[in-house]
């Protein structure tokens, strides 16, 4: 772990040796791109590596776009498959499930076949508290210029899937683009995204209020650089600052080895024009978001060349301008040997996603093009924050800014903080829910009870 905390004189150097309008930067130092390996980063307590998929001598061997969700419970993972090249004709979209937390994966399972003519690829996952979305890159063989559409399947339980129907734009027609496979749902319920439109690859942000995805999207206002058949902005993840404004980073295809990055005020309506920032890409997908307390993370491989090696997640601590915190998800000391040939596989951790669930902060890649792998972080290693589950409907979080919030599910409480010691730190009356200030409390283990007139409860909390 690296973690740099910048006055504002600071923050301010850095934004004004980037474009005017770039709205976020990372501080210079964090990366030593002179250790190809780790960075000089390190792990977050707790980190761990799953592999969902491993291919042998007798399965398909390509694997790439590896999206994770939660639904009902369970985790699952959707990637594209095929025996031995990027983008082959025989490509199918698999998917696994895993009904105990991420520890043990199914074997793959068939989600969209190959098709006729051209293949199909992941495009990520809306999870309701009912139906679980699934998304179908589809690319026909017959556009000139490339480029494809997006379908859906959907599931209640997540076993039997309906059969791939379009997605589509607010008028009713067809979304004519591929997605991104990070669909953000903005906390009014408001899904935020980006498709590569046709014909070719142009990317545009798009918004829908239907909570499923299905239906209703909307292209936000946006200019993109025309490269050709493609933009010069692709492959876009986006996080929400604290004071609400949406940034959307991007691969920069013109090379700069820079990531791109623009903003939206208004819930991905409107956009302003991309500007390349000071953090380093791999020229290559990343996943940004928000852990629980709203802390904005990017997942990538931050280094100025092609080698997408190692894969970090950088967070920001002053709600999303500047990212200044950085631990180490997996190096060059500990991947795997790349055992099959094929089109476009070569060593690396390719095109990380996220996903926030639980106590973890989940990012899945393909290692080498051949592995489905997830590294998990406990969200208290990286933000501060211990959840403490109190049982029945009680629920405490200790912040960043030492304020302990406490929600009870109905009816008052009284809490009570106390060192290890025996002596009481805190204490306080709730009504429901509400906050105790704990700013006075130094580092260490704290014991907090919790009385309701249905229980009372103990439980400790470590104070960062």
């Amino acid at each position: 772990m690296k973690k740099i905390f910048t006055c504002m004189a600071l923050a301010m150097s850095i934004s004004a040796a980037l474009a005017d309008d770039a709205p976020m930067s990372v501080v210079s130092s964090l990366y030593d791109q002179s250790n190809t390996s780790t960075l000089g980063l390190s792990a977050a307590p707790g980190t761990e590596t799953v592999t969902i998929f491993a291919p042998t001598s007798s399965t398909n061997q390509f694997s790439n776009g590896v999206v994770m969700t939660a639904f009902k419970g369970d985790l699952y993972c959707m990637w594209q498959s095929s025996a031995t090249d990027e983008d082959a004709t025989d490509t199918w979209v698999a998917y696994s499930r895993s009904t105990d937390g991420g520890a043990t994966w199914s074997q793959p399972m068939e989600l969209c076949p190959t098709i006729s003519s051209g293949y199909c690829s992941s495009g990520g996952w809306i999870a309701t508290d009912d139906e679980l979305v699934a998304f179908i890159n589809t690319w026909p063989s017959n556009l000139s210029n490339g480029g494809g559409y997006t379908r859906y399947m959907s599931s209640t339980d997540g076993l039997t899937w309906t059969t791939p129907a379009d997605v589509t734009m607010a008028d009713g027609s067809t979304l004519n683009g591929i997605f991104e496979q990070d669909p953000h749902v903005l906390p009014g319920g408001r899904i935020v995204n980006a498709a590569h439109f046709q014909p070719g690859l142009h990317v545009c942000p798009i918004y829908t209020d239907d909570p499923t995805g299905k239906t209703g999207w909307k292209k936000g206002t946006f200019s993109y650089t025309d490269n050709g058949t493609q933009s010069r902005e692709l492959e876009p993840s986006m996080y929400r600052k604290s004071d609400g404004t949406l940034v959307m980073i991007f691969r920069d295809q013109n090379s700069t080895y820079y990531k791109m990055a623009a903003s939206s005020a208004d819930n991905g309506e409107t956009w302003t024009k991309a500007a390349v920032t000071n953090f380093p890409d791999s020229r290559s997908k990343q996943s940004a978001g928000n852990l629980s307390d709203g802390k904005p993370f990017i997942a990538s491989n931050p280094v100025n060349n092609k080698l997408r090696i190692p894969l970090v997640l950088t967070l920001s601590n002053d709600g999303g301008t500047v990212f200044d915190e950085a631990y180490l998800l997996r190096s060059n000391d500990d991947i795997q040997a790349l055992r099959f040939s094929g089109k476009a596989k070569r060593a690396g951790y390719h095109y990380p996603k996220s996903l926030v669930y639980g106590d973890y902060v989940y990012v899945s890649y393909a290692t080498n093009k051949e592995d489905v792998q997830y590294t998990r972080v406990p969200v208290s290693s990286i933000s501060g924050i211990e959840t403490v589950r109190m049982g029945g409907k009680l629920h405490l979080t200790v912040g960043d800014d030492r304020q302990l919030f406490v929600e009870t599910g109905g009816g008052s409480a009284t809490v009570e903080i106390f060192a290890l010691s025996g002596a009481k730190a805190a204490s306080a009356t709730v009504d429901s829910g509400g906050s105790i200030d704990l700013s006075g409390c130094t580092k260490g283990t704290y014991i907090i009870k919790v009385k309701t007139d249905r229980e009372t409860v103990s439980k400790t909390v470590m104070m960062r």
